[in-house]
């Protein structure tokens, strides 16, 4: 049994732990990391009829007194809402600044959970056990938390760092074919950002991830987490280096936002943004016509999309200004030298950014 991933960030350092159907051993993960008392089980309707009875018994019979508070799914969950009809119930229940939140689903889950935690009471500890596979190789690391506006994803946030990360890769058997797939465009994209040689064995083995073979689901989502706390551990609140687990999202994010966060996954939006990325990458830092075809061709086995429909370049465009990454006007984009290596890229010009669009299918 591998030993955990340590996130290194001095007194608020935390472990990531991997297993492969070992819900049952979370109450004595917990008890490691907070002292035993009144606990909130954050989750949605889907993963909590799955596994909410599962978690709250094993946290009861380590000393924990937990409630459910269970939402609809959606990532229209995330707004400033639902954070208070959280933190109302909260309060119902008795949660005190001592408290635990545990945030028990996917990424949306695990954003809202976060938020709820960086605020409530100014701040109380949160575990995550995050059970999509987006969320296990990327969101419920590295204490990003936030919530959603109209005009913007993830535009109201805070940085909370977990006390921990429990990831049992069985719970993906639950997931949709679909939401598999577009989990594994983040699981790409640290390949592009960080290891090529990781890139090469996605190539190689991707079929066994596709069909969720444990062994080889564990070796991805341990490797991105590595790559993640790595990055996070250089660079907590994204003052450098931690731009580079963006790549793709700013365009993802647009898509995102201009859908009303209805028509396009957030892992479709960055597989689509990852090639508009990558045909910017080209323009501006020569990106070699055959890394951006390994790229796109990984993304078209994957069966994710990677072209953009039903969307103007100009409206795109105009969405990407209000990412939070763009400051006095001037878009910051994560483009690639090659497989493996990334360059921040500050002041890139619109009309690039208008052509690449319109070469991934947006109308002119």
């Amino acid at each position: 049994m591998q030993d955990d991933i340590i996130v290194q960030l001095g007194e608020r350092s935390y472990p990531i732990r991997f297993r492969a159907g070992g819900l049952n051993q979370i109450g004595s993960f917990v008890a490691d990391l907070t002292p035993p008392g009144c606990c909130a089980i954050l989750t949605d309707e889907n993963v909590g009829a799955l596994y909410v009875k599962t978690v709250a018994d094993w946290l009861e019979a380590t000393g924990y007194d937990g409630h459910a508070i269970v939402l609809p799914p959606g990532e229209e969950q995330k707004s400033l809402s639902t954070v208070e009809r959280i933190c109302r119930e909260m309060v119902r229940v008795g949660l005190d600044r001592k408290s635990l939140l545990v945030a028990l689903g996917g990424g949306v889950i695990g954003d809202i959970g976060g938020f709820v935690a960086a605020t409530y009471m100014r701040g109380i500890p949160y575990l995550q056990i995050p059970t999509s596979l987006l969320a296990q190789v990327d969101s419920s690391v590295g204490g990003k938390t936030a919530v959603n506006l109209p005009e913007g994803k993830n535009l109201i946030g805070a940085f909370h760092q977990p006390v921990g990360v429990f990831i049992d890769v069985s719970a993906l058997a639950t997931l949709p074919a679909e939401e598999l797939r577009f989990g594994m465009v983040e699981v790409v994209k640290y390949g592009i950002i960080r290891d090529a040689r990781f890139f090469a064995w996605l190539e190689r083995d991707l079929d066994k991830l596709l069909r969720l073979d444990a062994d080889a689901m564990l070796k991805a989502v341990r490797r991105c987490c590595e790559i993640k706390a790595e990055v996070v551990a250089a660079d907590e609140r994204e003052g450098g280096l931690r731009a580079i687990l963006n790549y793709g999202h700013t365009t993802g994010h647009a898509l995102e936002a201009l859908s009303g966060y209805a028509t396009f996954t957030h892992g479709e939006a960055v597989a689509i943004g990852m090639e508009v990325a990558a045909a910017l990458s080209k323009t501006l830092l020569r990106l070699s016509e055959a890394d951006a075809a390994r790229q796109h061709e990984l993304l078209k086995r994957m069966g994710v999309p990677t072209s953009i429909r039903g969307a103007s370049a100009d409206a795109i465009l105009s969405a990407m200004m209000h990412d939070k990454k763009t400051i006095s006007g001037r878009l910051r984009l994560v483009l690639a030298r090659r497989i493996g290596e990334v360059e921040i890229c500050d002041d890139i010009p619109a009309g690039a950014v208008r052509e690449a669009l319109i070469a991934c299918g947006a109308m002119d």
